[in-house]
């Protein structure tokens, strides 16, 4: 029987994990490791697909595996090749969600209608996008907002319909999403709250028809409404799947020899979907593979990011921004000078918080959250000056 580590999955957690431990990679794209976060600079021709690469590491690349034959401990490949492990480790990543929109067919995109998930999204909307394209973003979530700041750098003519009240629902609260809807807006996009997008139509399939009957021209959409993780090959394999593959605190599935990381796993009931704690579940894993030895808790982190533009906005959340009753609130506005930065304490733990503009802050409040240290006894807003009160 092989005692070779294998990796299904050439993204973020499976090319950390390579750096820890010798391991085979089968990778589905036919690009290196890159690192996905910063697909919106290459949309916007800040940064070309070199300059995203991750270190190298082996991959067979343009290689995708369909079945797991876990009696023989064998993954089966669409290039008739059979690789045999020791170890397995789901990297699947996840799929962008394709809503359920008129004319809008699974695996039957209309050009021009493209997802943002992959090096081959980012390019092929680069292409199209040139000065004065009329191009539509449904979704108004972090993918969305990046995709439409890019576009606009582009200088794309840039729609952005969000169902929801506000932009960005899972990190941001009504106050700091207004400032990110007026940021878009100095760029020169259009941003449409609770507008329910029916369907595409068209000659060319990219014209979008909203729940009102109102149809916006365009000649290039961007579906940007979510991810899914990636657990086809876990549940045709008889592991445990709920929202993603569960796994235990070593990172371990309902197959001893099998493991899952990234956006497909699901730990302690929460997939993540970000980066960060793929990183701190495949240097976990990488921890026991080599040692023997080591565990995964969970993570506690910061979304953070920049929108590009003439006047950057840095960007900071954590936790719950939205207080529930009994919660202690802080906040700090600066109007003129775009910042704002919120906290919610409860009892004596810090829960969650916001930061736009100046992330002075951040540093003390990322460590007072991620340890889950108790609040000093002082006034809240000691947590929003630039020391974190220290």
């Amino acid at each position: 029987m092989s005692t070779d580590i294998v990796v299904i999955g050439g993204g973020t957690a499976g090319a950390r994990l390579a750096r820890h431990v010798p391991v085979t990679v089968i990778g589905e794209e036919t690009h290196a490791p890159y690192n996905r976060v910063l697909l919106a600079e290459v949309l916007a021709g800040r940064y070309g697909p070199e300059v995203i690469s991750l270190p190298p590491i082996p991959v067979r690349r343009g290689v995708r595996a369909v079945r797991i034959d876990r009696a023989a401990r064998v993954v089966h490949c669409d290039d008739g090749s059979a690789v045999p492990y020791g170890r397995l480790v789901l990297a699947t990543g996840s799929n962008p969600v394709l809503p359920p929109l008129r004319g809008l067919r699974e695996g039957r995109l209309p050009d021009g209608v493209h997802p943002f998930r992959t090096l081959d999204d980012a390019l092929a909307l680069r292409e199209k996008a040139r000065e004065g394209t009329r191009a539509v973003v449904i979704g108004g979530g972090l993918l969305g907002v990046m995709a439409a700041r890019a576009l606009a750098e582009c200088g794309a003519q840039v729609v952005l319909a969000q169902q929801g009240e506000h932009l960005m629902e899972r990190q941001l609260d009504v106050a700091a999403s207004a400032l990110v809807r007026t940021h878009l807006e100095l760029l020169g996009v259009e941003v449409h709250t609770e507008c329910r997008v029916r369907g595409l139509t068209g000659p060319a399939g990219t014209d979008v028809e909203l729940a009102d009957g109102f149809v916006l021209g365009a000649e290039l959409v961007v579906l940007a409404t979510g991810v899914r993780p990636r657990t086809g090959l876990a549940l045709a394999a008889g592991l445990d799947v709920r929202q993603g593959v569960v796994v235990d605190d070593e990172l371990r599935t309902s197959d001893p020899y099998i493991h899952a990381v990234g956006d497909c796993a699901e730990h302690r009931g929460t997939v993540y979907g970000l980066a960060g704690p793929a990183l701190e579940q495949a240097d976990a894993l990488g921890a026991l593979l080599a040692t023997g030895r080591g565990s995964y808790s969970g993570t506690r982190g910061l979304t953070r990011l920049t929108l590009g533009g003439p006047r950057p906005l840095d960007l900071a959340s954590f936790g719950e921004p939205t207080p529930r009753p009994g919660d202690d609130v802080a906040h700090l506005a600066d109007a003129t000078r775009g910042a704002y930065r919120k906290v919610v304490v409860r009892g004596d733990r810090l829960v969650g918080g916001v930061l736009l503009g100046d992330l002075g802050a951040v540093g003390a409040l990322a460590r007072t959250w991620e340890g889950d240290e108790p609040v000093p006894d002082a006034p809240l807003l000691h947590l929003l000056t630039h020391d974190g009160g220290s």
